[in-house]
Order: C-alpha cells, then sequence, then structure tokens
C-alpha cells in the first residue's frame, strides 16, 4: 500500500523505507516502514487521525542516545523538526521551547536572556522532548527542576497540557502517557548576570572535551548509575576498558561511552553492552541497566551471531 492512499492531505514530508541510520550518532540501524516530519501540530494530528490504529508508532528526536536495529523500525516513525525547534520568551523568569529545540541550543538562548538554572542542557546531547521523557540530567541538574509544564498530543490527536507534578519525574524517568508525543514545554530558570552563565556554560563544554568522547560517533552515557554506584566505574573495575566486538568498542577515555570505531552494526554495539552488563554482573554483583534506548527489528540471523563472532579486549 503506498502513502497516497494510506495518506492524504499532509503538509509535511513523508517516505516508505526511509533509511534512519545516518540521522543517528552512531551512524548505525535500518529503515522505517514509513518517515513523516510533520509541517507543524495541525499536520501531526492529521497524520495521527489517519494512521491505522495497529500501525506501530515511534517519535524521534536528536538520535543521540539510541541504536536503532540493523532491521529498522515496524510501523511510522515521526522526526520533529523546523517549527517544533522554535523557542521563545515568556515573562521574566521562563521560556517557551519546543520539543525539538536542541538542549544545547536552550542553554545558550538561556544565558542570552539571563536565565540561569538551564546551564546543565549544554552537556546533555539531544532535544528537550527526548529530556523531558527521561528527566534528563548532567552536572547537577535535572529536567524536573526546571520544567514548569509540558504540552502534548495523544494517540488520538488530542491536545494536553500537563504541570510537571504529574509526570512524577524521578531519575532518568518520567510518567508521560503511553504514546504522548511532546511537541513543547515551559523551562523555567532564575535571573542571572548573562556573562556568569556563558563563564558556567563554557566550564561544562570544558569539562565533557576532557573527559568523554565527543568527537566519534557514539551514543552518550550508555548505562544508568545504579545507587550509590558509578556506571563508568563498575565498568571500569571489570576490566570492559576498550573491549571491543567487532567495531563497535568500550571507549578509552570514558568506559560508560560506546563508540563505532569503523563499520559497526547496531548489532555489534547492543550486543557488547550486553556482554559489558555480564561482566559487571560476574564482577560486583551489580545489574546495570541501559541508558541508551534500543529499538527495532534485528535481522533474521543474528539471534544466532553470538557464538560466531570473535570478541577481543
Amino acid at each position: 500500500m503506498t502513502h497516497s492512499t494510506l495518506f492524504s492531505g499532509l503538509q509535511g514530508r513523508l517516505k516508505e523505507d526511509a533509511p534512519l541510520g545516518a540521522r543517528t550518532w552512531f551512524r548505525t540501524g535500518g529503515n522505517a516502514d514509513w518517515l513523516f516530519v510533520p509541517k507543524n501540530v495541525d499536520d501531526l494530528r492529521s497524520f495521527l487521525h489517519q494512521r491505522p490504529s495497529t500501525m506501530p508508532l515511534t517519535v524521534l528526536g536528536a538520535c543521540s542516545n539510541i541504536i536503532i536495529r540493523d532491521g529498522g523500525l515496524e510501523g511510522a516513525v515521526i522526526r520533529l523538526a523546523g517549527g517544533f525547534a522554535d523557542i521563545t520568551r515568556d515573562g521574566d523568569h521562563g521560556l517557551i521551547v519546543g520539543a525539538a529545540a536542541l538542549d544545547v541550543t536552550v542553554a545558550e538562548q538561556a544565558a542570552l536572556y539571563g536565565l540561569a538554572q538551564m546551564e546543565f542542557l549544554v552537556g546533555i546531547p539531544g532535544s528537550i522532548g527526548g529530556a523531558i521523557a527521561m528527566n534528563a540530567g548532567a552536572y547537577g541538574g535535572e529536567m524536573r527542576n526546571i520544567l514548569d509544564w509540558v504540552d502534548i498530543l495523544t494517540l488520538d490527536g488530542q491536545e494536553k497540557r500537563l504541570p510537571a507534578a504529574d509526570l512524577n519525574m524521578s531519575y532518568r524517568h518520567s510518567s508521560l502517557p503511553q504514546g504522548a508525543i511532546v511537541i513543547r514545554a515551559r523551562l523555567r530558570g532564575t535571573p542571572d548576570d548573562p556573562s556568569l552563565i556563558k563563564e558556567r556554560l563554557a566550564h561544562i563544554r570544558a569539562s565533557r572535551e576532557e573527559s568523554q568522547p565527543l568527537r566519534t560517533r557514539t551514543g552518550g552515557s550508555t548505562f544508568r548509575n545504579p545507587e550509590e554506584h558509578k556506571a563508568w566505574a563498575l565498568i571500569d573495575q571489570a576490566g570492559c576498558r576498550g573491549l571491543r566486538f567487532g567495531d563497535a568498542q568500550i571507549s578509552e577515555k570514558h568506559c560508560n561511552f560506546m563508540l563505532n570505531t569503523g563499520q559497526a552494526s547496531s548489532y555489534e554495539l547492543e550486543h557488547l553492552g550486553e556482554i559489558v552488563k555480564q561482566r559487571v554482573l560476574d564482577n560486583s554483583g551489580v545489574m546495570l541497566q541501559w541508558e541508551i534506548k534500543r529499538l527495532g527489528r534485528f535481522l533474521p540471523n543474528q539471534h544466532i551471531a553470538f557464538s560466531n563472532t570473535n570478541m577481543g579486549a
């Protein structure tokens, strides 16, 4: 069935069998059955109304903290861009921010307006929609500390505004309604001298540059920090620094980061992560939890490839 018979009257870009790998920071992964980039909220609502209820739906942002499996994503993928990235001042203390706005851009814009408390966003690769969904945090800040409310679209196209208190935000978690698509949010800052805010942004950037493998094909922090532990320390203690599986590698610089050092597949990256989880469990008794999202289908032979692939440090 072609998109002309399934969807009509859409203003955004709709494509069948759309490549996704190049959009991810790892530069790996298969295609989407359908990829839709809506022009605006009304266009997105029209798409949701026309989407068959049995068609799976995935929303992608900056694709910074994600592995899309090699078999691609079933059903429809929505990627927000354009007008969904707007940032506007709201009163003396707030910003209205589109879900597709990059965290780094929001931090920089807040600094221009003299709004503090958002500096941590410059240390988070990704977009605001994803940051809200996972209560992203870094350098002492978290989304729950600056979020006033969030506007969402439900799967049937209804727009709702939810106060931050309704999201029950906790470490790397928020309770958004099932299937909700974040479209915009209000962030709350504290007035401060813009020059001081810019100094703090520069300090965070320098700290990241020194400690993280930023100029590589990576996906941010691989695992969440377990209670009373640092994931990188557990990985290091388990002897996994520099560990390789094909062209996937645990970073020598920061061992809670995985790298695509060449032509790694999504399968190699995910399997390397599972090897690390097992080694950490064997060494420390702590079960690591993925922070990177893994989405989509394996290729047919990948479930039996474990015993046929060599691994080396």
